[in-house]
């Protein structure tokens, strides 16, 4: 089992960044694709970015590619999310998951975080 903590959320004008980091538990890190999600007042939780095992994949939403970049560090069992550029519309609350699986997947993931919030003023 993989406990995940966020932080880093905030409050920035738009253009600005903020980082957001994930704390996950275990000795199994490593095993799990790790991704970022978020979600707004009485909208679905939508998929924003995920990681390979290894660190060496990615996918984002096409809404922030370009602006965002989702990284982990094995040895420190963290998962972060650069987010750069930010818009009104990226306000949201952010939850860091996990997922146990090879391959980089955008749904199904086994794992939650309790959330951030991000906040981008215009």
């Amino acid at each position: 089992q993989v406990q995940l903590v966020e932080s880093g959320g905030g409050l920035v004008q738009a253009g600005g960044a903020l980082r957001l980091s994930c704390a996950a538990s275990g000795r199994t890190f490593g095993n799990y694709v790790m991704g970022w999600f978020r979600q707004t007042p009485g909208k679905e939780r939508e998929f924003v970015a995920a990681i390979v095992r290894s660190g060496e994949g990615t996918i984002y939403v096409d809404s922030v590619k370009g602006r965002f970049t989702i990284s982990r560090d094995n040895a420190k069992n963290m998962v972060y999310l650069q987010m750069n550029s930010l818009k009104p519309e990226d306000t949201a609350v952010y939850y860091c998951a996990a997922a146990l699986a090879r391959f980089l997947r955008t749904t199904g993931y086994d794992y939650w975080g309790q959330g951030t919030q991000v906040t981008v003023s215009s």
